[in-house]
């Protein structure tokens, strides 16, 4: 019988975005574009989804390129992956401020293994997007910020849950990271396939360290109080 991890890292590698993207915007696949990435995520899903046990699910916006597009692992930098989750990383050392306050909430509710035996995070979109400015400098991008864009990948994006959906997850709650554009596109998905009886958003951790970091502390309490309404359901 598969485990959770061996059906995310089926999912991982076999990723892929068959579709024509708009021009001057680049499709991001981690386990694609760096053979060691499809590693070192397996190794993390092994350590943390070895089992059948259901959990429910976190979805964020895509992969951003110091997070999840290095390590395979959304919201967890390459700092993370070693310090907090235990795993070896030999490649180029990244910082990325969601990743920071991310592993903040799940020390606040009880540390790693907690964490990912009840929560499976993933993305709307599960590859990422770039562009690049004027200067030819490669920037993250958005599933939402072309109409355009969001219409090329948006099969691709139903799909990809719809998937991810039969590894056996709960359905009756799913948490969004976004109160804006993610949370507004994920709920009229919702509406029209009806994958979850409930979502929750949260305000996305890019937008409270860049914006809110004064009240940090405000949102991981917030966060934790939103995540331990698992245990009543």
């Amino acid at each position: 019988m598969k485990t959770l991890a061996d059906k995310i890292i089926e999912f991982n590698t076999s990723l892929g975005f068959k579709g024509e993207l708009p021009k001057g915007i680049n499709l991001m696949n981690p386990f694609k574009d760096n053979a060691d990435i499809l590693a070192v995520s397996s190794l993390f899903y092994q350590k943390f989804y070895n089992n059948s046990h259901p959990r429910h699910l976190i979805m964020g916006i895509n992969p951003g390129r110091f997070g999840a597009g290095v390590t395979g692992i959304p919201f967890t930098d390459t700092k993370r992956l070693t310090n907090e989750c235990g795993l070896t990383y030999s490649g180029k050392e990244t910082h990325e401020p969601s990743s920071v306050f991310v592993y903040e909430v799940i020390k606040a509710y009880g540390g790693v293994n907690k964490f990912y035996s009840d929560f499976y995070i993933n993305s709307v979109s599960p590859l990422g997007f770039t562009i690049s400015d004027n200067n030819g400098k490669e920037k993250n991008y958005n599933y939402y910020d072309s109409k355009d864009l969001t219409s090329a990948v948006y099969p691709f994006m139903v799909e990809s849950i719809q998937r991810q959906l039969t590894f056996g997850f709960k359905t009756d709650l799913c948490f969004c990271f976004g109160t804006g554009q993610n949370e507004k596109f994920l709920r009229l998905l919702n509406d029209e396939y009806g994958f979850f009886q409930s979502i929750i958003a949260l305000e996305h951790p890019r937008f409270i360290m860049q914006y809110k970091s004064k009240l940090k502390q405000f949102y991981i309490d917030k966060y934790v109080t939103a995540f331990n309404l698992i245990n009543n359901l």
